[in-house]
């Protein structure tokens, strides 16, 4: 482990880098478009449940120590999806309200937390959600903030978390490795080749001292620092007044899959239900033939990113 802590006027940046192997790989089209697909996850909810990764306990474990929080504690969670991390709450004893606006996937939340700790299920977007002022120990967001209108967002996070609360963020997101970046780019050329628009918008692959340097740049708005990581549209200047003490933890990750692994997770990608049926299944073709060349699963280097950002003890320009 690494830990490189990084001058800021009020706005530090802390970067803890953490080496493990195994777990998933998330990719994700740019908030522009991506925004208009967010329900697509609740028509395949099984899938998304059975395919998509839990997130690492270390970041749980270093979200809650940076927000001093622990047994008892009250949090929100936007976007708690199936359950993933909302597993790694309730085992720290967290009393977790927790926002889903997927019928189906706040159903299999339900299911999946059934008796696991002190959980309130709510079937709404954080938007529309009626949550009380100044309530929450943390916010907690994972794979799912950048699904909020950023106009939103970001205010509504500091409004509803106690003074000096803090807001935590989780995500895994693509990485440049030489032991990985030619099974990455033979992936992206099958996807110029069945789907180019799609290909066109892909996210920003980066080595792990660059994605840290370019955080440490925009260290002074969290939302930058968020949009940095995942090539996101969602960076907003009023945020950097809302938050301070951006503190960065990231777990790089080597993972393999076989093409059967790997077509059952694009499926669950939100840009998957914009192509057509004979794209889904060039695309799979695509993978096994990737497959059969290098004779062995194919590669992807992936982060799991949790970025922390503590709210003002000013709100200037708060909404009700």
């Amino acid at each position: 482990m690494r830990a490189a802590p990084e001058p800021g006027h009020g706005h530090d940046v802390a970067i803890t880098v953490t080496s493990t192997n195994g777990g998933p790989v998330n990719t994700s089209l740019p908030e522009s478009t991506a925004r208009r697909y967010g329900k697509v996850f609740d028509e395949i909810a099984a899938e998304y449940d059975r395919h998509r990764p839990a997130y690492p306990d270390e970041l749980v474990d270093q979200a809650c120590r940076v927000a001093g929080i622990g047994c008892g504690d009250h949090v929100l969670e936007v976007g708690c999806g199936s359950g993933q991390l909302t597993r790694g709450l309730v085992a720290h004893g967290l009393h977790v309200t927790a926002l889903e606006p997927g019928k189906s996937l706040i159903a299999l939340a339900r299911q999946n937390l059934e008796g696991a700790g002190e959980v309130e299920f709510v079937n709404a977007q954080f938007e529309d959600a009626l949550l009380p002022r100044g309530q929450f120990q943390a916010v907690f967001s994972a794979s799912a903030f950048h699904w909020v209108d950023p106009k939103v967002s970001w205010q509504k996070a500091a409004d509803v978390l106690v003074p000096g609360g803090t807001l935590a963020l989780v995500q895994y997101f693509g990485l440049e490795e030489p032991r990985s970046k030619r099974d990455q780019e033979a992936a992206l050329a099958a996807m110029r080749r069945v789907a180019p628009d799609i290909a066109a918008h892909w996210p920003s692959y980066r080595d792990l001292d660059a994605t840290l340097a370019g955080m440490e740049q925009r260290r002074g708005n969290v939302s930058e620092v968020w949009a940095w990581l995942g090539s996101y549209d969602i960076g907003q200047d009023y945020a950097g007044r809302l938050f301070g003490d951006v503190q960065v933890a990231v777990m790089p990750k080597l993972i393999e899959h076989t093409p059967d692994e790997l077509n059952a997770l694009v499926r669950t990608m939100s840009f998957y239900a914009r192509i057509s049926p004979g794209q889904r299944q060039a695309l799979e073709r695509e993978h096994e033939a990737i497959y059969e060349r290098l004779g062995r699963p194919i590669r992807a280097s992936t982060v799991a990113a949790l970025v922390t950002a503590r709210r003002s003890p000013a709100q200037p320009g708060s909404s009700g």
